[in-house]
């Protein structure tokens, strides 16, 4: 029997939902789902797809183990399950659920040549003072925080092995977009925003401790999920194999971010700009912007969702869901 299954971890997140929305639309329904649900609404993501099955993360890691047979349907992986807090201080945690599963998947999707893709992160590069480059040796990398650590983690070890040209890997930079609401203080600015603004007139913004930036002046590559999960679905089908970059290779500021977010919703623009937690200020990132020579080199052919038109078809989503 032919191979035949899409498996998709994290599948009932922001990426990976939508992932699996933009599969269903190319026609694919053959898809296994894993993913930890726990006490969050991020079973809500699960409702507007459609697959063949879902196991939580805890169960498929047994099978892995067990070698079940359903591991013998099994023809591409797209691997985003991940904890995606980059405040979690569980160290051990982190390193086991972002570092070693995502080997034992690597190892498995290897034996049986089977195409993986992995969800590294922008958090990699720490403060950027090597740059964002795809293309450099990422073993100078400091990463700010151990989440990103974590994710560096998996970068060495794939190149250390000599498996790096055998995976796609992706830096994923600032993604916002429908399919979020569960990530509690790990939603995007852009939901936090709406919310602010829709109870409170108000939107506020991290005040600058660096003088070379004004408040609200801080930059970002923002990136809508719509446009993550077709370079990622575009990488995996045409087994573009590397470590890429996954933004816009634009620096946009929080103040743009709100005056679109504002224009949005029809509301005055109110910003407050408020002081930001001791416990972030060391591990902030002031500037980030994706290289995305590497990704133009691999053939993408769909461009980008300015930021403007992202938030205002986000903000139409969101409205209509509160209807």
């Amino acid at each position: 029997m032919a191979k035949k299954l899409t498996l998709v971890t994290g599948g009932a997140g922001l990426i990976g939902s939508q992932i699996i929305e933009d599969l269903n639309h190319n026609g694919n329904t053959d898809i296994l789902v894993v993913d930890h649900l726990g006490t969050t609404d991020k079973w809500k993501n699960l409702q507007r797809n459609f697959f063949t099955e879902y196991c939580e993360k805890d169960q498929f890691e047994r099978f892995l183990d067990a070698g079940h047979p359903l591991l013998s349907e099994i023809s591409e992986i797209y691997h985003l399950g991940a904890c995606s807090a980059t405040t979690e201080k569980d160290a051990t945690y982190l390193i086991q659920n972002n570092f070693h599963y995502t080997k034992k998947l690597a190892e498995f999707a290897l034996t049986k040549n089977i195409p993986f893709l992995y969800a590294s992160s922008a958090a990699t590069y720490g403060e950027g003072e090597f740059g964002y480059d795809d293309k450099a040796p990422i073993e100078t990398l400091k990463p700010l925080n151990m989440y990103g650590y974590s994710k560096h983690l998996f970068d060495l070890y794939a190149k250390k092995t000599k498996i790096a040209d055998k995976l796609i890997g992706l830096k994923y930079f600032n993604v916002f977009g429908y399919g979020e609401a569960h990530k509690g203080d790990m939603r995007s600015l852009v939901l936090k925003g709406y919310e602010q603004i829709r109870d409170t007139g108000k939107l506020k913004l991290f005040k600058s401790y660096k003088p070379e930036y004004k408040d609200g002046e801080q930059k970002r590559d923002f990136l809508y999920v719509k446009d993550a999960s077709k370079i990622s679905v575009y990488l995996l089908s045409e087994r573009k194999y590397g470590l890429y970059n996954v933004g816009r290779g634009m620096a946009e500021t929080w103040n743009d971010l709100a005056f679109a977010l504002f224009n949005a919703m029809d509301a005055p623009i109110n910003i407050e700009y408020v002081e930001m937690p001791e416990s972030l200020k060391g591990k902030y990132q002031y500037y980030t912007c994706a290289d995305m020579e590497k990704l133009t080199k691999a053939g993408y052919p769909f461009g980008f969702t300015n930021l403007q038109d992202s938030i205002k078809e986000y903000v139409r989503l969101l409205s209509l869901e509160a209807k």
